[in-house]
Formats: C-alpha cells, structure tokens, sequence
C-alpha cells in the first residue's frame, strides 16, 4: 500500500519545512508550488527547474493524485461530458458547456462524490454520498475541461460553475480552497467575478461565505417560492426554509455586493403557474437576484414532467411585467445526460 502524501494536500508553508528539513532553500518550495498550481504538473519528472537529486526525494516522499480520464461523450450541440477516475477509485463527472457565439465556455464542476441531499429531481441526489472531493481534484476538473475547450474550440475557459454532483456549501473547505488556487496569481490567476457557486440552500454557510468576503457569484437552486413545494421537492429546505434563505442571501449580498441567481427548473402544472410567479417576484424584492429558468430533464425515478413552451413563456412574462431580470435557458447536452440534474455516473 503506498503511504505517500500527496503534496497536493500540503500548504506551502508546509513544503517549505520539507524542503528546511532536507537543508534546502526555502524558494524551492515556491519553484514546486508554481509547478502545481500554475503549470498544473502531475509529476515530478516534470519540475525541470530542480536538481534530479531533489526531484527523487519529492517522489520518495510524496504523490501527485491527478485524477484520470475515463470516459468522455460528446452532444450534438457540442457539449462534453466527461467522467473522471478519482485515486480511490470513486468516480464524478465534469461537464464543459460551450457557447461559441456568446464566445462562452463554462466548465461545470462536482464538488462531492455523490450527493447528502435527495433532491426528487436530481439523478445525482439519487446517490448516496461517498466522500467530498479535495481542492486538488476539484482544481483538476478545471484544468481537464480546459485542455478540452481549447483543442475542441481554440478557446479557453471563460466560466466555472460549481454545479455539479454535490453540493458545494458541505464541502466549504476544499470548495474554497479550490477557488483560491483557481484565482491566485500563483495559480491559474481566473477572475473570481467568472466562478458562481450553486447552492440548494444553506443558510449557515451562505453566511460563512459572505463573512470570508468571496468574490464569487452565488447561485441559489430554488426551483419554488414556497416552502410546502420546495419541502416536497428537496428535503434540505425542511431546515433551510426560504425565510431563513432570504435572511442569509440578503446579508450576503449587503456584505459582498456579489450577483445572486435564482435557478428554477420549471415542473408541469408544479411549480410554473401564475400564483408561483407572484410568490418569485415576492421573493426577488426581498432578494436582489435574477431568475435563471431552466427546462426539465427527466431522469429515472422522478415522477415530472417538463413545463410546456407557453406555460414557460408565461412564466417568464409575468417576471419580465414586474421587473425581475430573466432568462429562458435551453438545457444543452441532453442526449449524453448532460443537462441540470443528470449527473449520474452511469455506466
């Protein structure tokens, strides 16, 4: 069994006292730390700018846990779905999402192995949850989903979205971590103002998050305005009702001034009818946010149906009527279960 750390996992303090115990300058540390999380190195044959001597001893000592291609499947509209091997053997799923004339590519990362939370319309909350992922793999996800937008489109990134299997708020620290190797200047050096963070409501950590001055984006998948509905949809709102949701997104949004979205997948004859619409627009005077309305994909065991063209243009109009800003999203990379809610790790 290999006992080695991943270095990954060290902050760069800690490397440095590595390196003070093999009588090294305290700058080698910096050299390893650029390799990592700048040039995204995952062996230590590659740091050329160390001696072969020192590189040996990283490999004595440490282990880099990239995570592995295992599968990828292409949509019809060009979305990319990959599935990831994780060291333990785990899998989780990445998405690349392009929009080459909005010149818009997001990358839409996991966060856990899984998912706690057994939202009804969710093939990922059908899963049990397995373990969080660390920074590192998280941060792997990007620079994997990168590598595909340019050889596939010749564009880099644009955006990240954490919204995909789990849920981000229960893996705080390596979520943040993450984004601070994602940000830094000693990283990848993205901007901040590009990552949203989507959450099924979390009023606690929604306030840790303002209290740590991020500079991410927040989104809030709220899918009902009504806590009878969104406790019948997910469970997780029995603890976090939306008063409590409102409270947290408002001091959030006091203390950062970042950008709230409100992402509502629209149900059939659920939660798409005029009455929901007036308890949205409630909401949105309460909160600062835009509303993201996104179509229904169904998934195995999940009795809904999406909403009907007009019903959604209805909707929408009505939001549009008493000035919440809107958007009608068309769900992309539906054919390879690629779309909000589908990520399943399914064979």
């Amino acid at each position: 069994m290999d006992t080695r750390i991943d270095i990954r996992k060290l902050s760069l303090k800690e490397v440095e006292e590595f390196f003070a115990t093999l009588g090294e300058a305290r700058f080698r540390a910096k050299q390893v730390y650029e390799w990592l999380w700048k040039k995204s190195a995952i062996s230590f044959s590659d740091m050329t700018n160390l001696s072969k001597k020192l590189r040996e001893q990283l490999e004595t000592h440490f282990i880099i846990n990239a995570i592995q291609e295992d599968k990828v499947q292409r949509s019809s509209d060009g979305t990319i779905k990959s599935r990831f091997k994780l060291h333990d053997g785990h899998f989780i799923e990445s998405v690349l999402i392009p929009v080459p004339d909005d010149r818009r590519f997001t990358a839409c990362v996991s966060s856990q192995v899984g998912c706690s939370l057994t939202c009804k319309f969710c093939a990922t909350g059908q899963m049990k949850r397995l373990r969080n992922l660390d920074a590192a793999e998280i941060y792997d996800q990007v620079v994997k989903v990168n590598q595909q937008s340019l050889e596939s489109f010749g564009h880099p990134l644009t955006n990240i979205v954490y919204m995909g299997m789990g849920e981000p708020l229960l893996a705080y620290r390596p979520v943040m971590q993450s984004i601070e190797h994602l940000t830094s200047p000693q990283g990848l050096d993205m901007s901040a103002k590009r990552i949203t963070v989507s959450t099924a409501g979390i009023a606690k950590m929604i306030k840790k998050l303002a209290d740590d001055n991020s500079k991410v984006n927040l989104a809030l998948s709220l899918h009902a305005a009504d806590d009878k509905k969104r406790n019948e949809i997910m469970p997780i709102n029995e603890q976090n009702n939306l008063e409590a949701l409102a409270d947290a997104l408002d001091y959030f949004y006091q203390k950062t001034k970042n950008r709230i979205t409100f992402e509502y997948i629209a149900f059939q004859r659920f939660n798409d009818g005029i009455e929901d619409a007036k308890k949205l627009v409630k909401l949105c005077r309460r909160v600062p946010a835009r509303v993201n309305i996104i179509e229904y994909n169904p998934i195995d065991g999940a009795d809904f149906q999406k909403s009907d063209a007009h019903r959604i243009d209805t909707f929408a109009q009505y939001l549009r009527d008493h000035r919440v800003a809107v958007t009608v999203r068309k769900s992309r990379g539906k054919d390879i279960d690629a779309a909000c809610g589908q990520l399943a790790n399914k064979n």
